[in-house]
């Protein structure tokens, strides 16, 4: 049997591993147009395994973390990679936010997150020093990992096992032969018995390809961050986070400590005006087009306007954006902050603007196609994994 992945990220790279060891007689491809693996969302994103904090206990998305950070904590022990449990903080900075942080906290304690505490704001300041709130949750299991290089050791996981990773493949067209599915780039067919999709910033345009539905839509949002300069990585310890707005999947401005010791502060979220658009000169005029005439994206740009104004005000003017953060670390000024690479979310939206916030996954045939797997998704990719090969 001969199955092929779309996608070289690490969920692509983690289905493609899985499939090797549980499927012996079958040989497994993995197809991604780019020159390496991991080479967009798993190669930009904050680097944090997440414990399951936010997530509506009985969801897949609360299930699959709980379970995903487990495995890839095993994984990095048995690989020798880095994963370093620093710990979150989530913090209330009025007493507005005080019951949206039980909230939290009831949400991590039916997920079974260990070792939570809830802080008082002298508590807090024990954990980060440099931190201000009137109180705060600590999920000390929460950590960092280095996802690129999880994703490259899924890939010579996959090769151990017989597969193929086939990069500078570009799928341009998709076909059906009776029973199996052709899979063409500009130079070449190949022919399979499954196909997986998995293809991130490009999901729905593969999907639409293999016939599935022209919805959800990808639109892009860019998030832009800062990094402390080396004599200031001191103001943060861990991770420190605010209270999620419920309205939006995106988990607003925070500082996040790197493996490497560094400390990244963001993201913001603007809409990319191309689908792999890093730097705002990135300018693609069919990709801006296709997001500005999809229904949903009107829909969802009437509704949210205002958000839209304040986050492109911080991405614009340095100062709003630290004044943001300033309001976690007091202590914070725009000179302790250089720029740093941003990142490109894939953020599925339907037809009438709701933003997809848990997995969405299809069938066409012979061809599987996940068309959202959102944050956590790189923490939980070996739980997506299993999940989706078992409905195989």
């Amino acid at each position: 049997m001969r199955i092929g992945v779309v996608g070289a990220g690490i969920l692509g790279l983690a289905v493609a591993r899985r499939l090797t060891a549980t499927r012996p007689g079958a040989h497994v491809t993995v197809l991604d147009k780019e020159a390496r693996v991991a080479a967009h969302q798993t190669g930009h994103n904050s680097g944090v395994a997440h414990a399951g904090l936010y997530y509506a206990p009985g969801s897949l998305k609360a299930a699959l973390c709980r379970r995903g950070i487990g495995l890839l904590k095993e994984y990095c022990a048995e690989k020798g990679l880095p994963y370093e449990e620093c710990g979150k903080v989530v913090v209330a900075r009025d007493a507005a936010e005080l019951g949206p942080l039980e909230e939290i906290e009831r949400r991590a304690t039916a997920n079974g997150v260990p070792g939570l505490r809830r802080l008082t704001g002298a508590e807090l300041r024990e954990i980060e020093p440099h931190a201000a709130g009137v109180a705060a949750l600590h999920s000390p299991t929460t950590a960092i990992v280095d996802f690129p290089a999880v994703a490259r050791a899924f890939a010579d996981d996959v090769t151990a096992g017989g597969g193929e990773v086939r990069l500078g493949f570009e799928v341009v067209r998709l076909g059906r032969a009776g029973d199996r599915v052709r899979v063409g780039s500009a130079g070449e067919e190949l022919v399979f018995d499954l196909l997986i999709v998995c293809a991130g910033l490009q999901s729905d345009r593969v999907a639409r390809l293999a016939g599935d539905s022209a919805e959800p839509a990808i639109v892009p949002f860019r998030g832009e961050y800062y990094r402390l300069v080396p004599s200031r990585t001191g103001l943060v310890r861990g991770l420190i986070y605010p209270v999620p707005d419920p309205r939006y999947p995106f988990l607003g401005v925070h500082f996040t400590r790197r493996v490497d010791g560094g400390v990244d502060v963001g993201p913001n979220a603007v809409l990319a005006l191309a689908r792999e658009g890093y730097r705002r000169r990135d300018v693609r005029p069919a990709d801006l087009w296709e997001t500005l005439r999809f229904p949903g994206f009107r829909h969802l740009a009437r509704r949210h306007w205002r958000t839209g104004a304040k986050e492109l005000y911080g991405s614009a003017v340095k100062r709003a954006f630290v004044a943001q953060a300033r309001g976690f670390v007091p202590e914070l000024t725009a000179d302790d902050v250089v720029a740093a690479p941003a990142g490109v979310r894939a953020q599925a939206v339907d037809p009438d603007g709701s933003l997809v916030d848990d997995f969405r996954i299809g069938r066409v045939g012979p061809v599987v196609t996940v068309r959202n797997a959102p944050s956590p998704a790189a923490t939980s990719s070996l739980a997506i994994a299993e999940h989706i090969t078992a409905r195989l």
